[in-house]
């Protein structure tokens, strides 16, 4: 078992706004640096990371998400020694959002208009082979507004199957498809892409998660539009009250903390979705995407 994070010794845990408690475990779980000199600095956060991999990870599962906070990470650079600690292997973003390539591993986050709303998603869900791990660095927190809120997925799942069995029931059995012949993508080595036909699973159950059925679709976010996985696989609609109700659900069992500078957020993709908030201009949050 785990040690508790108390227990080790170069970090301190913490609560932050918005932090909620989700059967039994704090979400996210906060950490800070342990009192002393020195152990606020990026080197000593990479050290201690380094030195602590496989708990670290545990903790992730554990919590879905973990937010290192008070820490003095300056820039992309020592982002991406914090992201290399661990030795995950890099996984390209591939899909519609802009970004820019900042640093070896580090990207800017969407780069869309802050005063629109990115909708609660798994990162890459509609692509084969999606990451692990989605890791945010806040480098400028925005003045107003700018959160990005998650969602333990689970939580959909459960209310779903409660107010709406058989929809959900209806959902799993058939599938979804994308409403562009219902392909899937998988990219290959070379850059080319392989489509591939086929119903989308509604829900996707991932090792060492307590068998939790993650809402793992884009059922609410793309509902309607031309190219998304929102319909069933034999071409039937989802009624849209169901849908309407999700994103209602979605909202209510939604995570929100404010930025600061210097956090950064660890994601577990498997297990949580997450979207941005409209905001007042600067905001500048990097990420990196990991296997």
């Amino acid at each position: 078992m785990a040690a508790p994070a108390s227990e080790v010794s170069a970090f301190e845990v913490g609560a932050c706004k918005g932090q909620k408690v989700v059967d039994g475990e704090a979400i996210p779980l906060v950490l800070r640096p342990s009192s002393g000199p020195g152990k606020s600095s990026a080197e000593a956060l990479v050290a201690a990371l380094a030195a602590n991999r496989a708990w670290f990870e545990e903790q992730l599962v554990r919590h879905s998400a973990v937010l290192l906070r008070g820490f003095d990470v300056a820039d992309a650079v020592e982002f991406n020694d914090i992201v290399e600690a661990f030795g995950w292997e890099d996984i390209r973003y591939v899909g519609p959002a802009p970004r820019t390539h900042i640093h070896k591993r580090v990207w800017t986050a969407n780069e869309g208009p802050l005063s629109e709303f990115i909708y609660y998603h798994h990162e890459m869900v509609l692509i084969k082979e999606f990451p692990g791990k989605v890791i945010l660095f806040c480098e400028v927190p925005p003045p107003e507004g700018g959160e990005t809120p998650f969602v333990p997925s689970f939580k959909v799942t459960e209310k779903m199957i409660e107010e709406f069995p058989e929809h959900v029931k209806e959902m799993e059995e058939k599938g979804l498809r994308a409403k562009a012949l219902g392909m899937d993508m998988e990219w290959l080595a070379d850059g080319g892409v392989k489509t591939i036909l086929g119903p989308r699973p509604l829900t996707r159950v991932f090792p060492g998660r307590k068998e939790r059925r993650m809402w793992f679709n884009t059922v609410v976010g793309m509902h309607g539009k031309d190219i998304s996985s929102a319909e069933l696989a034999d071409g039937s609609e989802i009624p849209a009250h169901v849908v309407r109700r999700c994103g209602e659900i979605i909202e209510e069992e939604s995570i929100q903390f404010k930025w600061e500078k210097g956090d950064v957020l660890f994601l577990d993709n498997l297990a949580t979705l997450h979207g941005r908030r409209p905001s007042l201009p600067p905001r500048k949050v990097l990420v990196a995407t990991c296997k």
